[in-house]
């Protein structure tokens, strides 16, 4: 959706904008409903119908905005005026709505209007100001203050940002009965809710989903927690927090040796290293260096073919979409087709839907196969490569980085002891005292 929106917005091939008169107020870059509604058609060889639902989608979700009846997001095909909103704005930021600014801007229209907001809109601010109330005096500081730098822009200027954050809030804070498309998404857009039977049927199923969840298998919390105790006494040596770096910490000196050691490409890995790719086999094909040896070892057993297609279809998933159709062909010539230089053995039902999606080839149309041929090699040559000659030989003669740069803090190299109880003498203290009331010169003894 927001590649259409950046498509529409081409100076050369994109939707006419041009300053608009609205009224005795210039609006410089904006495009009417017909432009719109032009452009979608041409550009999409879509119907009328389909043109107005499209651009009523972007206008809910923001993309567009009115300037006219700011408060109708519904594209009009007429005269109607509209804008494209600013990238700061768009769903893809991940800007978080925040109750703060929510309250600002609430407060800014009620001093702007005398108080003259909607119903929802009156409610808002009571359960904002109820809630927020020990810092309302900002919130209300700050409206004063984006109302008064408003007044120094143009007119033209002062209806454009408005309008803007109008759009923002309808989408992000909608009326009672408009659909939120944050939580319901472009695809549902045209569902209606349906009111569920609460009859003899409904009661049912409940019961038996209730019946089925407490028949479900659970994990016991001493087997979790074990669990997560063998996870992070596993994992503590290769975190640099809690382990160190080794041979100095690049975070707090002028010393790039660790990430030349820790490359991507290295001639010898080092210990640590090595030993994460136990770990896991995701691990493994995660790092390039593992990679490239496990594919040594798979080529002693003769079954190098099978990583060679993982990375095929991990080169078609994350390659261009220009290029889908044409690496589809190949990875199924190469690997797939009866009589491939390089076949792979996958079973009759995972190859007929594979057969079945290359009618339509896209970019996830080999994951059945690329994911029957990971577990294959998890299940049978990981196993046995972490059991080789080849990995214990790897795990020897990895690197050991010597320590070239000692900690900051010096006294967190020493053992730490606990502190003696002052209810517990040391042994000579003790021996010192019970031999005092004997000693020459004191005690009863020599009265």
């Amino acid at each position: 959706m927001e590649r259409m929106v950046v498509s529409m917005q081409d100076p050369d091939q994109g939707v006419n904008m041009r300053s608009q008169r609205l009224l005795i107020t210039v609006v410089p870059h904006a495009v009417t409903g017909n432009d719109i509604m032009e452009w979608l058609i041409h550009k999409y060889c879509i119907s009328e119908e389909e043109a107005l639902h499209l651009g009523t989608l972007l206008l809910r979700h923001g993309y567009l905005y009115p300037l006219q009846d700011p408060g109708s997001l519904v594209l009009r095909p007429d005269e109607t005026l509209y804008r494209f909103q600013t990238p700061y704005f768009w769903m893809s930021t991940l800007w978080p709505a925040a109750e703060l600014d929510y309250a600002i801007y609430l407060a800014k229209k009620n001093i702007r209007k005398h108080g003259a907001l909607g119903d929802h809109e009156k409610e808002h601010h009571g359960q904002l100001h109820r809630r927020i109330n020990h810092m309302w005096d900002l919130v209300v500081m700050q409206a004063r203050e984006q109302l008064r730098a408003a007044k120094q822009r143009r007119k033209g200027d002062r209806l454009v940002i408005a309008c803007q954050e109008r759009t923002y809030w309808l989408v992000n804070r909608p009326p009672p009965g408009v659909p939120n498309v944050l939580e319901q998404g472009p695809e549902r857009g045209s569902c209606t809710a349906r009111r569920v039977l609460m009859n003899a049927d409904f009661y049912k199923r409940e019961i038996e989903c209730c019946r089925r969840a407490m028949g479900r298998t659970r994990v016991k919390s001493s087997v979790s927690l074990e669990a997560y105790l063998k996870f992070s006494n596993q994992h503590r040596p290769h975190d640099p927090i809690m382990s160190g770096c080794l041979p100095s910490n690049p975070w707090i000196t002028d010393d790039v040796t660790y990430w030349v050691m820790n490359a991507p490409r290295v001639a010898e890995p080092t210990q640590l290293r090595v030993q994460r790719w136990a770990f896991s086999f995701q691990e493994l094909l995660e790092d390039p260096v593992g990679r490239a040896h496990f594919m040594d070892f798979l080529r002693k057993e003769f079954s190098a073919e099978n990583l060679s297609f993982w990375e095929a279809c991990e080169e078609l998933r994350h390659g261009g979409q220009a290029q889908v159709p044409a690496l589809v062909d190949a990875v199924y010539q190469q690997f797939l087709a009866p009589g491939a230089a390089r076949w792979v053995n996958i079973d009759s039902q995972t190859m007929e839907r594979t057969l079945e999606g290359l009618r339509q080839p896209h970019r996830y149309v080999l994951d059945a196969a690329q994911l029957h041929i990971y577990m294959l090699m998890k299940k049978d040559s990981y196993p046995r490569f972490l059991k080789s000659d080849m990995y214990k030989a790897l795990l020897a003669e990895a690197v050991i980085p010597p320590e070239t740069k000692r900690r900051v803090f010096p006294f967190m190299w020493k053992p730490r002891r606990s502190s003696p109880s002052p209810a517990v003498l040391p042994a000579s203290a003790s021996g010192e005292r019970a031999a005092a009331p004997g000693g020459p010169g004191g005690g009863p003894g020599e009265a």
